[in-house]
């Protein structure tokens, strides 16, 4: 079943000045995401994961090339032809990721004089202004990502890392975005946690969210079914991984042969990666 894009980045090059010297992180890079994907991006410290996680978000802009969005609705008639965001004014960049992009950042960015609901609610604000609808759908996200009425009510400094992360990733979809990306969104959460906010990722794709994810850890990169390996600004090579079917640990789970293949495959992968 052929697989429609919802993004691509055509000849992406990104480079950084410093004095007389010049860092080429992102080179020639040429990319299609597929809707309804969760892929995965890794590669060595330096390799530019998270430059390009920028880029394709709008949240930076490319020396050169161009990043398309195909989005559902028809954006002054380019909705067909894609929407090339690569030249938006400042403003413009800005409401078009309020609108199609949300992001999870590794720090979860809270703000700590807000309560969880508050920072929820202020993103979903500057795109939909019935606050009571709003409050609505964000009081429900959080349970999803069980965060009860009393906790969302709570400032950021009395929750938990866990807590605090989850609220974040509420943040990140709270418009409905077409692709979530996440910058290493569990690098600093402990074990539980990290397993807490990676079954959250997963529970959102299940439901059809596209989701571009940097991770440097194999728990985290086996929630993909796509692996993109850059090396020195450039696509080495990507592996399908299939569904995520859960932990291949787990001696409940029905699927742990499946979901033991899948881990064997992507650790020769990267292994062939030289990661």
């Amino acid at each position: 079943m052929k697989k429609n894009v919802i993004l691509k980045a055509k000849d992406l090059s990104k480079t950084f000045s410093n004095e007389s010297v010049q860092q080429h992180v992102l080179k020639n890079l040429n990319l299609e995401i597929y809707k309804g994907d969760f892929t995965v991006v890794m590669g060595n410290s330096g390799s530019g994961k998270s430059t390009l996680l920028y880029a394709l978000s709008g949240m930076d802009r490319p020396t050169l090339g161009t990043i398309t969005y195909y989005v559902d609705e028809d954006v002054k008639g380019k909705g067909k032809d894609g929407i090339e965001i690569s030249d938006y004014s400042n403003d413009k960049l800005a409401l078009f990721r309020r609108n199609h992009a949300g992001f999870v950042f590794q720090q979860n960015y809270l703000n700590d004089s807000m309560s969880a609901l508050d920072n929820v609610m202020v993103s979903g604000l500057l795109k939909n202004k019935d606050r009571k609808a709003l409050a609505e759908k964000a009081g429900k996200l959080l349970e999803r990502v069980e965060i009860n009425e009393r906790d969302a009510r709570k400032f950021p400094q009395q929750l938990s890392g866990g807590q605090q992360q989850r609220v974040a990733v509420v943040r990140g979809v709270i418009n409905s975005p077409e692709v979530l990306f996440a910058d290493e969104p569990t690098g600093a959460l402990n074990s539980q946690n990290t397993t807490n906010v990676l079954d959250i990722l997963s529970e959102l794709n299940n439901d059809g969210q596209s989701i571009v994810m940097v991770t440097h850890t194999i728990k985290a990169a086996e929630r993909g079914n796509r692996i993109i390996y850059l090396a020195d600004g450039v696509i080495s090579d990507e592996c399908e991984l299939g569904e995520y079917v859960g932990d291949y640990k787990d001696e409940t789970n029905p699927e742990r042969d499946k979901a033991a293949k899948r881990h064997e495959k992507l650790k020769d992968f990267l292994q062939d990666m030289g990661w």
